[in-house]
């Protein structure tokens, strides 16, 4: 447990040895797993604040699926569309440091207070996106924080653009069953 939260540390400090480790010990993939899992959980406390029961599900659900949809998108962008000369990785090694690259996510249980909880949500999407930059750099083995920048925020915008479309389309479907 306590090399766990090492990990998770080093990940939310940025610092790109840990990337470095995660990425090269398979036997942390249960580790970033339970990273996100935890992430998506605090995210779902922080909606249950001002939505209760159904901003807690949402908060889960959302943030799991948005985890899932912008990893898979990260690997098909960063190895097929942006290799870098060197770039050699497999999906685990990048899911392991996507995973802990959420770490900052912890502090979602504070989205929900009003007022400030939008501020606060903000920065940890900002300090998040930073996260997986490190990671994206050390589980593609990129040179440049330029390609590893660019990845992430191709795969970021097309799978905000699928959330908001998916969560537009759910909008209306559920209008069409309550209303008629």
């Amino acid at each position: 447990m306590a090399g766990w939260v090492k990990r998770m540390v080093g990940a939310a400090k940025l610092d790109a040895a840990t990337y470095e480790e995660v990425e090269s010990d398979a036997g942390a993939t249960w580790q970033a797993l339970g990273v996100v899992v935890l992430s998506a959980l605090c995210a779902a406390v922080g909606g249950a604040i001002q939505g209760g029961e159904s901003g807690f599900v949402g908060g889960l659900l959302s943030s799991l699926a948005a985890w899932v949809v912008w990893a898979v998108l990260t690997w098909v962008v960063g190895t097929m569309f942006l290799p870098g000369p060197g770039t050699r990785s497999d999906v685990g090694e990048l899911l392991r440091t996507l995973g802990f690259a959420q770490s900052p996510g912890v502090f979602r249980v504070f989205t929900g207070i009003p007022l400030v909880g939008w501020l606060i949500n903000l920065a940890i999407w900002g300090w998040t996106l930073a996260a997986m930059v490190v990671a994206v750099r050390a589980a593609l083995d990129y040179t440049s924080t330029g390609r590893a920048i660019a990845v992430c925020l191709i795969s970021g915008l097309i799978a905000f653009l699928v959330g908001f479309i998916t969560a537009t389309a759910m909008v209306a479907l559920l209008g069409r069953a309550v209303g008629g």
